[in-house]
């Protein structure tokens, strides 16, 4: 295995664990959030709400997961 995969394989780990959704949500919102402060909103307001969202939509999916 050669160094640089190592490296990716180490950021897609820390960075994505094992819930992908949530991530994904994470960076969709940061990317919403720094699209609308460059045309001029003051929408930092926007982003922990959006991630307190997806956390608890990740808590319940995983409580759901675990009652099977």
């Amino acid at each position: 295995m050669s160094y640089l995969e190592r490296f990716a394989r180490f950021w897609w780990s820390f960075i994505v664990g094992d819930n992908l959704p949530l991530a994904a949500g994470a960076a969709a919102a940061i990317g919403v959030t720094a699209i609308l402060v460059d045309q001029g909103l003051n929408a930092w307001w926007l982003l922990p709400p959006t991630i307190l969202a997806l956390l608890g939509a990740s808590v319940i999916r995983a409580s759901r997961h675990t009652e099977r």
